[in-house]
């Protein structure tokens, strides 16, 4: 922990409630604390924001608005948000305290983590990470240090929607980018931009640093670093570190493309590859890689940690900070534009003279006048109608305009101006509001009906009728979509429609990996219960069995028990080599075919005596790639007309 010997807030109690006790970490924008909720007698996590921001108005704002919203978001994975408020000049969170660790510590302890243990970090991260975009929200800020590992194995993400009000107020204030410059994404660095894309790029950073020991750009500068990420690739990872699986390789090229349309579009698609690839990882394979390392590498090993990048603050980056060309102009160019120029402004000065003179003669000069109503800006368009016939006006509507400051159906403005003299019976033109600026309606999908609601209100809105309609993914009593759909722009004067779901069908999970079946259950928000049973002849660690059965309609809060056979059991030993071979069956040498062409290794497998299965790499199209990345089983033996599958 930090020292707290110089902090003057540790010994304090905030909101009457929150007692400071000691100083856990001070970032960029945050100090976090050690308190103890005096009304819940529980430790707690406090994060108060530096005093510098907290007299930013607009940052304030949109710290509270986000803090509502990562409030909202309950997954077992995310560090929970429990209040906010604020006590003279200090803006605060209370949050869950997670004792424990970062991954930052783990990875300056072991310097890097065996393929198989750095998926196993990851796929938790990934599903509190698709939590997150699923509820609209965009971290901003993934990386090592707001990852937290608990004694008993937990894995927490932090700083839920901080980063990006954080983000939303430098950019728009003063042109800069906020981010931790190692993970930033490239559109980050060059418009500020980020969405649930510029995440998974960050996550991508991330599992290239837990298979490495090092992030994939490094410079003396943040500038410096900022710069690769948008001008060099990130390198796959086996060619840092020797071992790695090509499809280790093919997970983090998928996530980390300077293209956003070509990564995973969320953290949960990201989380279905990571998943798929770790359970296709021959048992042994951190030790395997290990191995390859030890003697392949030459030289002393990676550092764990890059000049620039791990465990720094989040930065500030300014969004024109890179190199641009500029031609200077001429010092005799520069006078004779401002001897022009002079000139110019001379005699448009006196023609405006002339004009507004005339003008001033015409004006007093002139017939039976009168005076737009000043106070017509506001007026209803009766009060407006009555006003203008007293004043023996006439007029009519001009096209409706968005105003944020004038109520719909009011004046926003006439045309001449109010208090310019008009001609008695001269046609004025009023412009009515149509009300405020549209904005984008919020994704609410997955909420509750409640939760929904007081999303829409934070963001300004007003709910609209409240409809049902069947889903295939949405649980019941949920939100499946709202009229307009999320992401359309609306005035928050015209309400917005909710569509709730009638209920989702239970998916059939027998067969699938125990781990994948209940995240995919705990992602539709059900409570899962997992017993083990033992059946020889199944894959250790699938579901052999479920309660209720697939196609039952289920809701938010609903239990399911998954069977999940033992993981000591034998079954067909190409599968697990481990297990003694079948009775009376032959066995033959497994060629392996990494790196061939599919045709090629389709051959060698058929005429070795064995029967072929071919799969799409994850992230990879239809019409990608015509080379094997990886095969199961990888060697070894098999019993003769097996099935050997292998990905290209």
């Amino acid at each position: 922990m930090d020292t707290t010997v110089a902090d003057p807030l540790v010994g304090q109690v905030l909101d009457g409630r929150y007692r400071i006790e000691s100083r856990i970490a001070r970032g960029g924008m945050a100090t976090v604390y050690l308190s103890k909720d005096l009304k819940l007698d529980r430790p707690i996590a406090l994060k108060v924001m530096h005093a510098g921001l907290a007299q930013d108005d607009d940052f304030v704002h949109r710290f509270i608005g986000e803090a509502k919203s990562a409030a909202a978001l309950s997954h077992p994975n995310v560090v929970a948000v429990y209040d906010q408020g604020t006590d003279r000049q200090y803006v605060f969170l209370a949050m869950e305290y997670v004792p424990g660790r970062t991954l930052r510590d783990l990875l300056t302890e072991r310097g890097r983590l065996g393929p198989r243990h750095a998926l196993e970090i990851m796929q938790p991260v990934l599903a509190a990470l698709g939590a997150a975009h699923r509820a609209g929200l965009v971290h901003r800020d993934v990386k090592p240090e707001n990852v937290l590992l608990t004694g008993d194995g937990q894995v927490k993400v932090a700083d839920f929607g901080l980063a990006r009000a954080e983000s939303a107020s430098k950019q728009t204030k003063t042109g800069m980018i906020i981010g931790t410059v190692g993970y930033l994404a490239p559109e980050q660095v060059l418009s500020g931009h980020a969405d649930v894309r510029s995440d998974v790029y960050a996550a991508g950073v991330m599992l290239f640093e837990l298979l490495t020991g090092r992030q994939p750009h490094q410079g003396e500068t943040p500038l410096a670093v900022a710069y690769k990420h948008v001008n060099e690739v990130v390198p796959l990872p086996s060619s840092v570190t020797p071992g790695i699986p090509p499809q280790l390789d093919a997970l983090v090229a998928m996530a980390t493309s300077h293209d956003p349309a070509r990564r995973p579009p969320d953290a949960g698609r990201f989380l279905a590859a990571v998943a798929d690839t770790h359970r296709n990882l021959p048992p042994n394979i951190d030790e395997m890689a290990a191995n390859a390392t030890s003697v392949l590498q030459s030289g002393p090993p990676a550092p764990t940690r890059p000049p620039v990048g791990a465990g720094m603050r989040t930065s500030v980056i300014p969004l024109g900070a890179m190199p641009q060309e500029s031609t200077p102009r001429a010092p005799f160019l520069d006078r004779l534009i401002d001897f022009i120029t002079g000139r110019f402004v001379l005699i448009a000065l006196g023609v405006i003279a002339v004009v507004v003179i005339g003008w001033a003669v015409w004006y007093q000069t002139a017939g039976q006048y009168a005076k737009v109503p000043r106070d017509i800006v506001g007026m209803s368009a009766e009060q407006a109608r009555t006003r203008l016939t007293e004043e023996g006006i006439d007029f009519k509507r001009g096209t409706a305009v968005y105003s944020d400051k004038v109520k719909r159906n009011h004046v926003v403005s006439a045309e001449p101006a109010p208090g310019e003299r008009v001609k008695q019976g001269q046609v004025i033109t009023i412009v009515l509001s149509k009300g405020r600026q549209p904005i984008p309606v919020p994704d609410v999908t997955g909420k509750s009906l409640d939760e929904a609601k007081k999303v829409l209100e934070d963001n300004g809105f007003t709910t609209g009728d409240v409809t049902r309609a069947p889903s295939s993914t949405v649980l019941k009593d949920a939100v499946v979509r709202t009229d307009p759909k999320a992401g359309d722009r609306q005035s928050p004067d015209e309400p917005v429609g909710i569509v709730l779901s009638n209920g989702v069908a239970l998916p059939n999970l027998v067969g699938q990996p125990g781990d994948a079946a209940t995240n995919q259950l705990r992602a539709m928000g059900l409570d899962v219960k997992v017993e083990e049973q033992q059946d020889p002849s199944k894959p250790p660690g699938t579901v052999l069995n479920q309660n209720p059965p697939p196609g039952t309609a289920v809701s938010r809060g609903d239990d399911v028990t998954l069977y999940v056979n033992k993981q000591d059991n034998c079954f067909l030993p190409q599968i697990n080599p481990l297990c003694p071979p079948t009775n009376g069956q032959e066995m033959l040498a497994v060629p392996s075919t990494v790196g061939k062409s599919v045709d090629e290794a389709k051959g060698m497998l058929e005429g070795a005596g064995f029967q072929v299965d071919m799969k799409k790499a994850p992230g990879r199209g239809d019409d990608e790639g015509d080379q094997v990345l990886f095969q199961n089983p990888p060697g070894g033996n098999a019993p003769r007309g097996s099935v050997v599958t292998i990905w290209r």
